[in-house]
């Protein structure tokens, strides 16, 4: 369970003068982290900061971004399929939900962008999922659908980045603990 809240990590970014939002910052460690078989929390925290400009809101954004980064990665590693992306509520407007939801594909293709592509390059997955979030990365409120479309719509991508997200890190983490598994039968 998420208990760092979009609110509270927007909040934290604007004190330190971090010049992204929730839905990007969030985006951009489940990238890293989503691909990263040695992630590092403190260097990423450590480029993140790098352009904080206020030093006491900088360390309480610290202790935000070390929670978020501890509970993203106990959600990409478990087996009960917990992850969700960072994003506004609901009570949003969906205009405000669906910019953040473009901003979190954006966070999310730098962060996977940080980390060095295996020598024998992404698996097809993974590059068809990068090719789907680089579309979602422009996606705005449909003008022609009902509101109820619109939500649904917006429903299903949230549902496709929190599958999609976990099946890169499937790909891109999760083989080598397989291929030791099948190497020592």
């Amino acid at each position: 369970m998420q208990t760092v809240t979009y609110d509270e990590l927007d909040s934290a970014l604007a004190a330190a003068g971090v010049g992204m939002s929730a839905a990007e910052t969030h985006g951009s460690l489940t990238g890293t982290c989503a691909a990263s078989i040695a992630f590092q929390p403190e260097r990423w925290m450590d480029d993140l900061l790098a352009t904080a400009e206020q030093h006491e809101p900088a360390l309480h954004l610290r202790d935000v971004l070390a929670a978020l980064c501890r509970e993203t990665a106990v959600q990409l590693a478990g087996v009960e399929m917990e992850f969700a992306p960072l994003l506004p509520d609901d009570e949003e407007a969906l205009e405000a939900r669906t910019a953040a939801l473009a901003e979190w594909c954006t966070g999310f293709l730098a962060g996977l962008g940080s980390v060095p592509v295996p020598a024998e390059g992404w698996p097809d997955t993974v590059r068809e999922i990068v090719a789907d979030l680089a579309e979602i990365a422009r996606a705005s409120v449909g003008e022609d659908d009902s509101q109820e479309d619109r939500e649904t719509s917006y429903a299903e991508l949230v549902e496709y980045l929190r599958a999609s997200t976990q099946l890169v890190h499937e790909e891109l983490v999760l083989p080598s603990d397989t291929e030791e598994s099948v190497d020592e039968d």
